[in-house]
């Protein structure tokens, strides 16, 4: 049924045009819809690295206060009397 259709449109001149304007037509909302798809990707990947680098960012501060801590009670207690803390 649907191929004797097909068959006839694509027998007639206006339905060859048709046919062929409505490929072009459907390629280009596939291409558009595959930009869209592509644009929504990368600002997920961009989302992503941002998030990254704010925890990097975090994690490095946090490792630099840990360096810098007393080891010992004794050096606890002089920089609490230098006032350094």
């Amino acid at each position: 049924m649907i191929a004797t259709l097909m068959g006839g449109i694509a027998a007639s001149p206006i339905g060859r045009a048709a046919l062929r304007y409505g490929t072009i037509a459907l390629t280009i909302v596939l291409f558009l819809l595959a930009i869209r798809h592509a644009g929504e990707r990368a600002g997920r990947l961009a989302e992503r690295f941002e998030t990254t680098e704010k925890t990097n960012a975090i994690q490095r501060q946090m490792l630099e206060a840990a360096a810098r801590r007393p080891r010992d009670r004794d050096q606890l207690v002089d920089r609490l009397r230098d006032g350094g803390f």
